[in-house]
């Protein structure tokens, strides 16, 4: 009688506590059933998504959802389902991490992705100071915008077509291709003989690293829930930067210390390392969402193979005909180092190929089973605005970059030494605000407000640029260039996040792939654009305000060299520096329209708050 009188008072003590939890939990607006994961693990329950299955977890953790246990009626909401995390032993285990992996396996895979990351984004920006010394080396100065221009070809090219294959195969098995291809990319690179055997070798680390990146940035959606994947974004931001800003800053260092080669040397015990712990601990079916038992046969029967090449052809096509035209030094080169006009033939010929070549992709992506690149993702809102600004924003980045150091050196006779320098103030700016961006978005839930003030300060920024007089103090200077720096480090890490909130979990490859796609273009349309209204823009001024005996030979000459304005008689040098600053003027208003349109296509989206995906 007493047992039970206490058993009794124990029932009712537990019943009076989970009660007071679930009142204090809805007083502070918390709700259990209203995270993402929550209906991502529902709907793959009914999938059987080998997220739920304790044989493909990875680490031995599943989410048990009242939906299997529960019969729910046909209109009742799947997201208001309960989650339990239990182990086989139904011992609780708890972790913050997607796939049922544990926290200490995910902090050993994750440092190993930030580190091929930092060796990426080190390896693009690498040649930036250090290719004079390399084509010197092999006695090629006249192919240098080839050694930028191969890595990214196929860092681009490729990127719809690994982000796909992962879907199909997992992410495991593309992602340590990648890497192994990069190893032994970059040692070749450290090996190479000749410039063109480095060319190659370029190019193939593009593709090694393009897919790195990719599929990195894939994984850690995978396996991060998106209301914490605000701060992780702000890690990749910092690692990033860094890696961007030590290749710039050390290339040109190491190269004259060391000796080049050794700046890919280095770079190989790395991804080495990285490769081992990737082997080691990515979960064997991550990114696998649907029947557990399809086989790689299977998959890649229904793989968008059509697509894939239609697609990596055109973006191929287009960026050899733009890049044939203008380089990223701002000079006329291409192929030998030789100018080709839009009349060349190789120039008409590429532009007509991607011209055939992308209606083709997109009627194949309305027929395909698994379309590489989903066409709602470009027809349809939110996403197609959240890509396309995106894509604007990228394009204005990459036009402000090539631009701001000609009107240092062009219209205020700076050496190139003193111009690199404030654009590493950019970078940092960018870098600093896109790491607070993920941690605030974590923070405050809201996903519409980078968007938002990445846009308005990119517009405010490109109009300051547009102002800018002659005779201002530097800090002037560097005050132009501050909002439109703080406006890309705001939408970039603010448009990733928001896009993967209204993505379904199964989409993130796919989504993921396109939205670096069409960023990484907007890189290369920035800076051909941008140039080719610049030189039309600064032809028209020299004809107009450079007079004199000798100025067909000026005109000539500084077309052909910036630094030859100093050289120029004082009368001369007016009047060029005069053209400059109009050409540039136009030039900065020119994307300041884009900058508009970008602004006009986030106004009108409407997102969830983080822990409502859609």
């Amino acid at each position: 009688m007493l047992r039970n009188t206490r058993r009794q008072s124990r029932t009712r003590s537990q019943s009076k506590r989970s009660n007071h939890r679930r009142r204090r939990d809805s007083s502070a607006g918390v709700s259990p059933y209203s995270t993402s994961r929550v209906r991502q693990q529902y709907d793959g329950q009914h999938e059987q998504s080998p997220l739920l299955g304790s044989k493909h977890n990875g680490g031995g953790f599943s989410y048990t959802t009242t939906a299997a246990k529960t019969s729910l009626p046909p209109d009742t909401d799947t997201t208001a389902v309960s989650i339990s995390p239990e182990s086989e032993s139904d011992t609780p285990v708890k972790t913050p991490y997607l796939h049922g992996i544990s926290p200490a396996r995910f902090w050993i895979l994750f440092p190993g992705i930030m580190v091929t990351y930092f060796v990426a984004c080190f390896d693009s920006t690498i040649m930036a100071s250090s290719h004079p010394v390399i084509t010197s080396y092999f006695g090629s100065s006249n192919s240098a915008s080839w050694l930028s221009t191969a890595f990214l070809l196929t860092s681009t090219s490729f990127q719809p077509l690994l982000g796909g294959l992962s879907d199909a195969v997992g992410r495991k098995g593309p992602y340590v291709l990648t890497m192994t291809i990069f190893l032994f990319a970059t040692l070749w690179c450290a090996l190479a003989q000749s410039m063109t055997s480095f060319i190659i070798a370029r190019a193939v680390c593009g593709l090694g690293a393009g897919g790195m990146m990719t599929l990195g940035s894939i994984m850690i959606s995978d396996l991060v829930p998106i209301e914490i994947r605000g701060a992780y974004q702000s890690y990749i931001n910092i690692v990033y930067g860094v890696g961007a800003m030590l290749g710039a800053a050390l290339g040109g260092m190491m190269a004259d210390y060391l000796g080049w080669r050794w700046e890919f040397g280095i770079q190989v015990p790395l991804v080495a390392v990285s490769l081992v712990i990737a082997i080691v601990t990515i979960p064997h079916d991550l990114g696998l969402y649907g029947a557990k038992s399809v086989s790689v046969r299977e998959a890649m029967r229904t793989f968008d193979f059509k697509g894939s090449i239609l697609m990596s052809s055109s973006v191929t096509f287009l960026i050899l005909g733009l890049v044939s035209l203008i380089c990223a030094d701002g000079k006329e080169q291409s192929l030998g180092g030789n100018i080709l006009p839009w009349s060349h033939p190789f120039v008409i010929a590429s532009l007509v190929i991607f011209a055939v070549f992308f209606p083709l992709f997109l009627y194949v992506e309305t027929i395909a089973t698994k379309p590489i690149m989903p066409l709602y993702l470009i027809k349809k809102s939110p996403h197609m605005n959240l890509i396309f600004s995106n894509h604007i924003s990228s394009f204005l980045s990459s036009a402000i970059l090539f631009n701001v150091p000609l009107y240092f050196q062009g219209v205020l006779l700076t050496s190139a030494t003193q111009s690199g320098l404030r654009l590493i103030a950019i970078s940092a700016v960018a870098s600093l605000t896109g790491t607070a961006t993920g941690f605030l978005i974590t923070r405050t839930r809201r996903l519409k407000w980078p968007l938002v003030a990445g846009t308005s300060l990119v517009c405010v920024g490109i109009l300051c640029l547009s102002g800018m007089q002659r005779g201002w103090p530097a800090i002037a200077y560097m005050a132009c260039l501050v909002p439109s720096s703080a406006g890309s480090g705001f939408h970039f890490p603010g448009t990733f996040m928001a896009i993967l909130a209204v993505a379904e979990q199964r989409q993130q490859a796919v989504v993921t792939s396109t939205l670096i796609l069409w960023r990484s273009l907007g890189m290369v349309l920035g800076v051909a654009c941008s140039s080719l209204v610049l030189q039309n823009a600064l032809w028209y001024y020299l004809e107009l305000l450079v007079q004199g005996p000798d100025s067909e030979k000026v005109i000539a000459l500084v077309r052909k060299s910036v630094e030859a304005i100093r050289e120029l008689e004082p009368i001369y040098r007016e009047q060029v520096v005069q053209s400059y600053e109009a050409a540039l003027r136009t030039t900065f208003l020119c994307c300041a329209v884009l900058a508009a349109i970008s602004v006009a296509l986030v106004l009108p989206v409407r997102l969830p708050r983080l822990g409502e995906r859609k």
